[in-house]
């Protein structure tokens, strides 16, 4: 794989200077070789911190130019992208193919530089001479991310190889491991770290042992083992060390970071470490939201657009669930103290944007900051304690489980501090707005389905929902409409094909043993 060059290539720059001298075997002075680095405890945290790096990386997390799981919502009915800069929006379409789309490249290639920088962690911390406490706690750390990039690749492309060791030329040749294989690797990984790691963390942004727990929530979820998910979900509900964040827009802005619902986020610094969430909020407007994800959000009343007399077509921001003003900015409306036009900066391509994950709003302090390519330095938030609480209603409505538990789940969620919905119940059919009776399973489902894409827009999460729901071939097939139902373009979605994605071409054609690719691919 090409991915596995590129790591050997690095380590070969590394040990260039050795590699000239070996023959009169001595270590050189001014650089570090693998034998000379791998011997403190300060290379030991290094070498760690090399580990998380790879979070910010433009296929993973994306620091820099890049605002990865904003774009990943242009990959979904919720937003769109106009200049592919990312390679979601020739996915939406379903013109992507195996070398045109940027993220399909660099996921794979990034989760295998992690993967490889998490095993050599691993193989190498055992010989160094430290705290035996600390070395576990960073062992395990390097499990729950090896865990993490290794879902990167399962849940994007289904098989992979599994490589529990430091990068080899080798590597190149192997064929790819039953994605099942891997998820049960993945599992173990998570396990083994639970049980050493704390529930806090020992360093602000380091895994945890709820992280543990919640990555296993969510990995269950994607591989609908619905049971193994409502189990690990409810282990993050009984630590009792989460809780939601009262206010919803706050939850997302940089004087809140590590708050109450933070379980795990990638961590960004100024000026050292950053990204470019503002700037697309902002200006480029390449995660803009559709028609259709404002059309989604209900009244303050309970019920749709469709059915509520508090709706006006002509103000249809009015009586809308809070999230709805706390998430977007419209064409009508005000933001960063002026009114929004169709010809505004930022809102060019759908006549709405996202003020989730950017310091922008309606008008607050940070009117005239400007934040350009590389200076935000928002944490990006993987895991919180919200999806905790729809993962577990999910999974015990999945498995037909349906209890009081669950609308308390719900509930929650729609009765935020700032939010304040309507609570769905079970006792008073006539209030059709809420009732959802104790064994409909169907209407609890699409309570809990739209509660997802409500509460996590914006946030990267709800592709992979539609993927695992399977409804992609529904939702992402025809018209997308901008703010006054201008049709943008026609969407399709190849069932056969495009809920896996295809392995990168450039890695079959440096190994030949990924063959066959995805069907369809």
């Amino acid at each position: 794989m090409k991915t596995i060059k590129i790591l050997l290539s690095t380590i070969c720059a590394i040990f260039l200077f050795s590699g000239c001298e070996s023959w009169l075997d001595t270590e050189p002075e001014n650089k570090y070789t693998e034998n000379s680095f791998w011997k403190s405890e300060t290379q030991a945290d290094a070498g760690l911190t090399a580990c998380y790096k790879t979070l910010r990386n433009a296929g993973i997390y994306g620091g820099g130019s890049w605002a990865t799981p904003l774009w990943e919502e242009a990959g979904t009915p919720n937003a769109t992208d106009y200049n592919s800069s990312s390679g979601f929006f020739r996915i939406a379409e379903g013109i992507h193919d195996a070398s045109n789309a940027g993220i399909i490249n660099n996921r794979w290639a990034h989760a295998y530089e992690g993967i490889g920088r998490c095993n050599t962690y691993l193989a190498r911390v055992g010989d160094i001479q430290m705290n035996d406490e600390k070395k576990q706690q960073g062992i395990a750390e390097a499990k729950f991310l090896r865990a993490l990039y290794y879902s990167m690749l399962i849940n994007y492309y289904g098989d992979a190889p599994l490589i529990l060791d430091p990068p080899v030329k080798e590597h190149n040749t192997l064929p790819r491991t039953p994605k099942e294989q891997i998820f049960t690797q993945m599992i173990k990984d998570l396990d083994e770290a639970a049980a050493v790691l704390d529930v806090n963390p020992r360093q602000t942004g380091r895994a945890t042992k709820g992280a543990c727990y919640a990555m296993k929530a969510r990995q269950y979820m994607y591989q609908g083992k619905y049971a193994e998910a409502a189990v690990a979900a409810k282990q993050v509900m009984d630590m009792n060390k989460y809780k939601l964040f009262n206010n919803y827009r706050t939850l997302f802005m940089p004087e809140n970071e590590g708050n109450s619902e933070v379980i795990f986020d990638v961590q960004y610094l100024y000026p050292n470490y950053c990204h470019s969430f503002d700037l697309i909020c902002r200006q480029y407007n390449t995660n803009a939201p559709l028609r259709d994800l404002v059309d989604a959000y209900l009244m303050i009343d309970g019920l749709d657009i469709n059915a509520s007399p508090l709706y006006d077509a002509d103000k249809y921001w009015e009586n809308r669930d809070p999230r709805f003003t706390m998430t977007l900015a419209w064409v009508g409306g005000k933001y960063r103290g002026m009114t929004v036009t169709p010809s505004s900066t930022g809102f060019l391509q759908t006549g709405y944007t996202f003020k989730k994950y950017s310091i922008y709003d309606e008008d607050n302090a940070n009117n005239n900051v400007i934040k350009n390519d590389s200076q935000s330095d928002i944490n990006y938030i993987v895991l919180r304690y919200a999806d905790i609480l729809l993962m577990y209603a999910e999974a015990k409505t999945e498995l037909n489980q349906i209890d009081e538990s669950v609308y308390e789940a719900v509930n929650a969620i729609r009765g935020r501090e700032t939010v304040n919905m309507p609570l769905i119940q079970h006792t008073d059919p006539s209030t059709i707005a809420t009732y959802v009776a104790m064994g409909d399973y169907a209407k609890m489902r699409e309570v809990i389905r739209l509660e997802r894409r409500i509460e996590f827009a914006g946030e990267g999460y709800y592709y992979m929902d539609i993927l695992r729901w399977r409804t992609a071939e529904k939702v992402l097939n025809g018209p997308i409409y901008t703010y006054n139902y201008t049709q943008k373009l026609v969407r399709t979605f190849n069932k056969d094909r495009d809920y896996l994605w295809p392995v990168p071409s450039y890695e079959t054609q440096e190994n030949p043993a990924l063959e066959p690719n995805n069907p369809g691919w």
